[in-house]
């Protein structure tokens, strides 16, 4: 039976964030198994999907990120949009913004009453505790919206643990889908680009703020023994306002021969750039309810992946203390990575684990458990 399904996000689809990574790749998986998927979302400009664009944003910055929210939305329009859908299902990226998903809730109810399906997916966890507290205002603000609800899930156990804390709400945890056979296809058909002189190639990729860790995998290198520094080839890809900081960073560290900024990694280059990987570095510090960039990065056959020791990572990651750390502690930092450049029987051993445990998160698994929460 097709199914009408309208993924809804307060933010719009055009953006290359987590979130929109997320619904994307749903809406794509669920497409494949014939049901009908709208993308609901503020300013958009994209035509290759089914884009419905009914609110305008401002920009703001919370819990790290930039984000923009919506202005308010008009209900008698999303009353009249939804009259003319008619979705059997509405799935909303929660926090939500009471200004635009939130009415599209109340809406659905007030034309459908029962006979559509809403349900959420949880995606955060506060980077500190301005953050947190703001989430659980929000929560208070939303707790009538949130009745109207039929099911959540949240993308690891601690965003549950925080859904529950902060929205009172009880979610199952469903991962973050990555379609992992593109990913792995993707790098099987890029052109490799190995280090200089037989170098191991460290690569990181991210936006250049402060959570994402990127100073501190320079600092770390400054800690390395010089004839460890010797054997590897640092790549940097992303953007972002901490760039002239790294750069000024890897010159005060004299790292200038080891280290070398891609630039933006455009999305139908990320496996390549992860392939190339003899061991890939996401030391985020915190924020993460997840870690889709890990996930991709063990899809495309990164060597190794090290992750940052933040709970939304370790849930990905795993238990292993070789591939996590934290990476707010210099030492630490690099002794990591110092075992896993001459380690390598160790890296793979490692790789030939996160292979396995990348199959957990494709989306042919993920999407099965979502379609289980819609009835479908």
């Amino acid at each position: 039976m097709t199914v009408k399904i309208a993924l809804v996000l307060d933010d719009s689809i055009d953006r290359p964030d987590g979130v929109q990574q997320y619904v994307l790749t749903l809406g794509a998986f669920l497409e494949r198994q014939g049901h009908e998927v709208h993308y609901v979302c503020s300013d958009a400009s994209r035509d290759d999907v089914t884009v419905h664009s009914l609110a305008r944003n401002v920009g703001v910055t919370f819990n790290g990120n930039g984000l923009r929210i919506p202005l308010p939305t008009s209900r008698a329009m999303l009353r009249e949009f939804l009259e003319r859908e008619r979705y059997d299902v509405i799935h909303v990226q929660i926090p939500h913004s009471p200004l635009f998903a939130a009415r599209v809730v109340d809406e659905a109810r007030r034309v459908q009453a029962r006979s559509v399906r809403i349900v959420g997916t949880f995606h955060i966890l506060p980077d500190g505790a301005v953050s947190e507290y703001g989430t659980r205002v929000l929560g208070r603000w939303l707790r009538r919206n949130l009745a109207k609800f039929d099911a959540f899930c949240a993308v690891s156990p601690p965003a549950r643990e925080f859904a529950a804390r902060s929205f009172g709400i009880a979610a199952q945890v469903i991962p973050c889908p990555v379609d992992v056979t593109r990913f792995a296809r993707e790098a099987a058909a890029s052109a490799r680009r190995p280090g200089a002189d037989g170098r191991l190639v460290i690569a990181f990729l991210g936006r250049l703020v402060e959570r994402k860790g990127a100073v501190e995998l320079v600092s770390a290198l400054g800690a390395l023994d010089p004839a460890v520094l010797s054997r590897i080839e640092v790549r940097i890809g992303g953007k972002g306002p901490l760039l002239g900081r790294l750069q000024e960073s890897v010159t005060r560290h004299r790292l200038e021969s080891v280290v070398t900024f891609a630039g933006f990694v455009a999305e139908e280059d990320k496996a390549g750039f992860y392939a190339d990987a003899d061991i890939a570095v996401f030391p985020a510090t915190g924020g993460e309810s997840f870690g889709i960039v890990l996930v991709e990065a063990m899809a495309s056959g990164a060597g190794v992946v090290l992750a940052g020791a933040n709970p939304g990572y370790l849930s990905v990651i795993g238990a292993r203390p070789e591939v996590s750390v934290d990476a707010t502690d210099v030492k630490a930092f690099a002794e990591a990575l110092t075992l896993l450049i001459q380690a390598r029987e160790l890296r793979a051993e490692l790789h030939a684990e996160q292979a396995e445990r990348v199959r957990q998160f494709d989306v042919e698994a993920v999407g099965a458990q979502v379609l289980e929460l819609y009835g479908a």
